[in-house]
């Protein structure tokens, strides 16, 4: 879900101190001002990865009828574009004060526009699978360097509306994109999803070269490559294994073996980090109990919700018949009630703390979770779409309230490694949680015609609601209620 990664830019962004004052030499005139352009650009890109996440997700049964697959095959193509993220965003901040700022940003539009013509003209699933790797090579380094370089440009009196503006971006693209691509699906092609990308990605070359500024460390700290290597390994090979419990016959053997190797490269991983003066990954962070509660709740509780948009989608489209365009205009609810939760977020906090905020709120999700089961083809417009509102409301309490959380006990000095650590666990969780939720419907749906999707999903809704439900417990292991942070309810 794309407003999650929206929540995150929120929280990371304030963490993170922008520039004390304009530089000297410089009129006065307003930052905002001088890097009006550079504002579009990152809100472009915001705006046109938070459209790219959502639009695919209506137009998945097309998709898989048009490549000659199941719906529920389709998984491939959205994991391994959030997996390539999650894998290589930590890259980002050192290829910026290695390359900079320009040159990686400018490249980054190159490879995203590139996947998204590939995407769009591929013919088999496996040409979709790589083409979309491909776009998440580019999309991985959008959201940090835009963020970071805002960070260091914008004068801190009008840092947070230049943070909300581009937020705004990505919120809307967010809103927009089920619309949007169920009305492509329905009146042109699934592949326009992926082309109408290509001109947006040039326009952003050029917007690149010409107001992006080339932020850069004279001497970069060595990158952790063996680290690198081991994490991305690690973390393939997870789902590498997910994706093979989804083969008729099931291979055991090869499951175990993925398994297997992943741990054994985990604990490599873990090793190596406590013996690197600069890790892919902190580990050390973990020892602050603030900070693994947020990543371990936030990785449970998206392994439960973060599947709920494709299934919904595939529950409407498949199992009640319904068209793409009325399917997509069905998640735009979702969209605006996370969209909503931004705005009772801080006195949620203030009153609650986030002990019981995010013990209460995780049962609230998993309760609305459960309750989709009692939908059928019968269900009133209304009563859908007034769901899908509270659904996303208090699914955006949860994300914002998880993100910020990380930051709660930390010095700034490490907000941009837990920043960092954050979203590669966001995506990382999310990337599982539509495995596994993909995997849940095929197991219900085994033994009976494929297309019985409702039955299907009501028995998977129910399952994940439990998921979610105990990852609360995770929660419940925060010593005690605290208010948000002064710097964290600025965003």
């Amino acid at each position: 879900m794309p407003h999650q990664a929206t929540a995150d830019l929120h929280t990371a962004a304030s963490a993170v101190s922008p520039p004390a004052s304009v530089p000297a030499g410089l009129p006065e005139v307003s930052t905002r001002e001088r890097f009006r352009g550079l504002l579009w650009l990152v809100s472009a890109a915001f705006f046109m990865q938070a459209l790219d996440s959502t639009v695919v997700n209506t137009a998945v049964p097309a998709m898989a009828e048009a490549l000659l697959v199941t719906p529920l095959g389709m998984r491939t193509a959205l994991t391994s574009y959030v997996l390539t993220l999650a894998i290589l965003i930590p890259a980002s901040p050192w290829l910026c004060d290695r390359l900079g700022t320009r040159r990686v940003f400018g490249i980054a539009i190159v490879i995203f526009g590139v996947g998204s013509l590939l995407c769009g003209v591929a013919q088999t699933l496996p040409q979709l699978v790589a083409a979309r790797v491909l776009q998440g090579v580019g999309g991985a380094s959008l959201m940090p360097v835009g963020r970071y370089v805002l960070v260091r440009s914008i004068h801190k009196h009008e840092f947070v509306r230049a943070m909300s503006t581009v937020a705004t971006f990505g919120l809307l693209g967010s809103v927009l994109g089920p619309l949007f691509g169920g009305a492509l699906v329905q009146f042109t092609s699934w592949r326009l999803i992926f082309l109408i990308n290509v001109p947006v990605a040039i326009a952003g070359v050029w917007m690149n070269q010409r107001d992006m500024p080339d932020y850069r460390l004279d001497r970069a700290n060595r990158f952790d490559l063996f680290g690198f290597l081991l994490f991305a390994a690690a973390s393939a090979l997870l789902l590498t294994a997910s994706e093979l419990a989804g083969s008729k016959p099931v291979p055991w053997q090869l499951i175990g073996l993925s398994s297997a190797s992943a741990v054994l490269l985990g604990v490599a991983y873990v090793w190596h980090s406590r013996r690197t003066v600069h890790p892919v990954a902190d580990l050390r962070l973990l020892q602050v109990r603030s900070v693994w509660v947020a990543l371990a709740g936030g990785l449970f509780t998206r392994l439960g919700i973060s599947g709920m948009f494709l299934l919904l989608v595939l529950f409407l489209q498949v199992g009640c018949g319904w068209s793409p365009l009325m399917a997509g205009l069905m998640m735009v609810p979702q969209a605006l009630g996370s969209i909503s939760a931004k705005w009772v977020i801080h006195r949620a906090l203030v009153h609650f703390g986030y002990r019981r905020l995010l013990l209460g709120n995780t049962l609230m999700v998993a309760m609305l979770l459960a309750t989709f089961a009692l939908l059928g083809p019968a269900s009133p417009v209304w009563l859908i779409a007034s769901l899908t509102f509270l659904y996303g409301s208090f699914a955006g309490l949860q994300y914002t309230a998880m993100n910020t959380l990380i930051y709660s006990d930390l010095d700034i000095q490490h907000a941009s490694m837990a920043s960092s650590m954050a979203s590669t666990a966001q995506y990382l969780a999310m990337s599982f949680g539509i495995a596994l939720s993909t995997l849940l419907m095929e197991a219900m749906l085994q033994g009976h015609a494929h297309d019985d999707y409702v039955v299907a999903f009501r028995w998977t809704v129910l399952l994940l609601a439990a998921i979610t439900a105990a990852a609360s417990r995770v929660f419940s292991r925060l010593r005690h209620d605290r208010p948000l942070p002064v710097s964290a309810a600025a965003g």
